[in-house]
């Protein structure tokens, strides 16, 4: 018992502490000091400092008394956001006991239970960081307004503070964005559709919870139930509001945007002012929006009607480029993100199954595959873009070139499970239940964002770590204060000795140049491939060196095909200009050969050979390698190549 006593002193020597401090601490002597008029928005900058995009900058917040606001206008923010407010003293014990019940059984802080004075607070003077310290102190400066203010006052600053969505604050501005009125002039139905934004402006249509507070005010006696009818049947017309759409980066903008909201709450951003560097290259940016504009109406005959494309640091994950859509502004399809809509790849999905089979060891480099009529499963037969068949092939030969059948054959040999957990493991988010994928996944079946394999391709130039995409370097508030943001890690994705056999046949122009000719060849080294999905819906493009990945789309947001046009003359043109142009700021780089891989000399069956004329080198996993010759002759010792 003594303890507990002694317990319980300590907790109340706390409290008191706290209380006196916080107390103390906070000036609610005015209006103005409380409601904080130091609204920025939110403003994004480029890598190298340029401000690029501005979301809901701080508009002129016009002060409205409460005789200026009418009577329902205020009815409605009772009844939906605090019933209690005439009879509390700034907080609610039911309210916080209610509150304390629902965090408890959801394991984690999710309900506030805060009354009008207490959000007034929250808003204006504290942090909306969810602990049970910043509540107390709440409380406590909530009880100090309710002795320096009258209840009318109080809720006059509330109207006048609170945040409304848009960026805009206070019941005026409101209502002359929404409705294009003054507060003076709100209907009953238009109040219900403010008071209704309070809870998450961004998050609900403004009509949505127009009906929850409408039954509220019934509820509680504030308005009849012919009334509420009349109130639904207002014909309300809502003004067209700003965007925030600027002219560069749109849909890399508004990325940014939906990452912070999730994180912090649109309010928080836009009240606290957050400045935020992001990994856009402006430059880049601007380059790429032109280019894929220009080409894409260089093939609009061809049928192609969009495209996008994505440029990333392979080492970093930092998105360096996005381009969504070819313009915004285009009414049909603009502003849908293709850069992150999944879409068929087509045969861009073939490293991912390959290394996945050099990772199982079901095959090598120098394996036999058969590029000849095979029915696999008893039901599925693939044929080959040109409907050729050429009969054993090295897998080398297979990859460079696209072709299907060897790719269904791994496939097979490997198991779908293992390629989709290594398609996951690349950050692959579309790709989840083993049971849905069958032999087509080989050819590109499944449905991916340009984004997510660009990064997956990413980590092939990375040596078989895969970065996750980042848009967001760091965070500052207005004041120039760092906010706390945690970028995702890298993680070993891959076998990089995997990861560097899957570079090296990719970036070999002579081993292609059987199908692609030099459609895919640019003035570096660079691994490259393609990928047409059924029908040509959709043409692909993806490539890198070892420390630039970029990826191209084109194709119709509707899934119209276009008229056979395959990727390799589609979307690689762009891809080309795109590399070209970005590796002139980039240092030219080779890809590291890891440690323990060793090269061999093979012959066309794939067995080894002393002979350097007409041979193959290949590359192999430390016991994978060849143990037959394909002539009886002396055996060399082997040669194991030195890291870089």
């Amino acid at each position: 018992m003594r303890w507990l006593s002694i317990c319980f002193l300590i907790i109340f020597i706390i409290l008191l502490s706290i209380s006196i401090r916080t107390y103390r601490k906070y000036d609610v002597s005015s209006k103005d000091i409380i409601m904080n008029r130091n609204d920025t928005g939110l403003m994004l900058y480029d890598r190298h400092g340029e401000l690029f995009f501005a979301f809901n900058r701080a508009r002129p917040r016009i002060f409205v008394p409460i005789t200026q606001i009418p009577l329902h206008t205020k009815q409605a923010i009772i009844a939906a956001e605090d019933k209690g407010f005439y009879s509390h003293i700034g907080f609610s014990i039911r309210g916080m006991a209610r509150s304390l019940y629902l965090n408890l059984k959801n394991e984690r802080i999710t309900h506030g239970g805060s009354t009008i004075t207490q959000q007034l607070v929250k808003n204006s003077l504290l942090t909306t960081r969810k602990s049970i310290t910043r509540k107390y102190q709440e409380v406590i400066v909530a009880a100090k307004i309710e002795r320096q203010f009258s209840k009318d006052e109080i809720l006059e600053m509330y109207a006048n503070s609170a945040y409304f969505g848009e960026g805009v604050f206070g019941i005026e501005a409101a209502a002359q964005t929404y409705f294009n009125k003054g507060a003076n002039e709100l209907t009953l139905g238009e109040s219900a559709i403010l008071t209704g934004l309070l809870p998450a402006p961004s998050a609900i249509p403004p009509l949505a919870r127009q009906r929850l507070v409408l039954e509220q005010m019934e509820l509680q006696k504030y308005i009849t139930p012919a009334q509420l009818q009349e109130a639904l049947a207002e014909q309300i017309i809502i003004t067209k509001r700003q965007d925030g759409i600027n002219e560069t980066a749109p849909h890399f903008a508004l990325m940014v945007k939906q990452e912070l909201d999730r994180i912090y709450g649109e309010e928080v951003i836009i009240r606290r002012g957050f400045k935020v560097t992001t990994t856009l290259d402006l430059a880049w940016q601007k380059y790429a929006e032109a280019e894929v504009e220009k080409y894409v109406d260089s093939i609009r005959t061809k049928g192609a009607g969009n495209g996008a494309a994505v440029v990333l640091n392979p080492s970093t994950g930092e998105v360096l480029t996005l381009v969504g859509s070819v313009n915004w502004w285009q009414e049909n399809y603009g502003k849908q993100n293709m850069a992150v809509s999944p879409r068929q790849t087509g045969s861009a999905f073939k490293p991912i199954v390959y290394a996945a089979g050099l990772e199982e060891k079901t095959i090598t480099a120098a394996t036999i595959l058969h590029d000849t009529p095979t029915t696999f499963a008893g039901q599925y037969t693939p044929r080959d873009y040109d409907n050729k068949w050429r009969g054993p092939v090295l897998v080398r030969r297979a990859l460079a070139n696209s072709l299907n059948v060897p790719a269904v054959e791994t496939i097979a040999k490997t198991g779908i499970p293992k390629i989709v957990s290594l398609a996951k493991r690349l950050g692959i988010s579309t790709m989840r239940n083993d049971a849905q994928y069958n032999l087509a996944t080989a050819l590109g079946a499944e449905q991916i964002s340009l984004q997510e394999l660009t990064s997956a391709y990413g980590a092939f130039a990375n040596q078989g770590t895969h970065s996750p995409p980042i848009l967001i370097k760091e965070i500052q508030d207005k004041y120039g204060s760092p906010i706390p943001y945690t970028k995702p890690e890298a993680k070993k994705a891959l076998n990089p000795q995997v990861a560097f056999i899957i570079s090296s046949i990719l970036a070999d122009n002579k081993a292609r140049a059987e199908i692609f000719g030099k459609l895919l060849t640019i003035s570096r080294p660079a691994a490259v491939k393609t990928g047409t999905s059924q029908d040509y819906r959709d043409g692909w493009t993806v490539g890198y060196t070892p420390n630039l990945v970029t990826g191209v789309w084109i194709g119709n947001n509707d899934n119209t095909p276009m008229q056979k046009l395959p990727a390799s003359i589609g979307a690689a043109p762009l891809w080309k200009n795109l590399m070209e142009r970005y590796m002139t700021e980039t240092p030219q780089e080779d890809f590291i050969v890891p440690d323990g891989l060793s090269m061999r000399y093979i012959c066309r069956g794939g067995s080894l050979t002393s002979a350097r004329s007409g041979a193959t080198q290949e590359y192999f996993l430390p016991g994978t390698e060849p143990t037959r010759y394909c002539a009886p002759v002396a055996s060399p010792s082997p040669e194991v190549l030195p890291r870089a």
